[in-house]
């Protein structure tokens, strides 16, 4: 079945711009979050404690760092502009910053726009970012285990 998709033929009702504001404000508000905490760059992650949160389960238990270690140091740094040093703080982290930039913009232009702008089945191209960022988060995870 081949099927091409007219994002002109998807309209964005009250409910859904109602919804794509609030899921862009709550990805500011994560950002938010990260200019507030100063980034643990001597030991790149842990910077979520800083929030009183534990530190990582899973290296506590293991003494080998889990998949999203560094992300909250990547994000911290992503808004400060320390593009460097949130891909060392974890790269995947540093891609999902990325995509979570890109995504309030273009709530916000589909909210002005009123319909759908360049991606026509954003719960699809949701589930491939998603994809894409925990494989590239498992890929830089199992390099940190082989090149510590």
């Amino acid at each position: 079945m081949n099927e091409t998709f007219d994002v002109s033929d998807y309209p964005v009702r009250r409910l859904g711009r109602v919804l794509l504001a609030v899921w862009s404000l709550f990805l500011v508000s994560g950002f938010a979050v990260a200019i507030s905490l100063e980034p643990d760059n001597v030991r790149g992650y842990g910077t979520h404690e800083r929030l009183g949160l534990p530190p990582c389960t899973f290296q506590s238990m293991f003494n080998i760092p889990c998949p999203s270690c560094g992300m909250t140091t990547s994000f911290s740094n992503f808004v400060r502009g320390n593009f460097l040093a949130a891909a060392r703080a974890n790269s995947a982290g540093l891609m999902l910053a990325i995509i979570c930039t890109l995504q309030v913009f273009w709530c916000w232009v589909s909210i002005v726009r009123r319909r759908l702008w360049l991606i026509p089945q954003p719960d699809v191209a949701l589930m491939w970012l998603l994809g894409i960022v925990c494989g590239a988060s498992v890929l830089q995870w199992a390099f940190r285990l082989i090149w510590p």
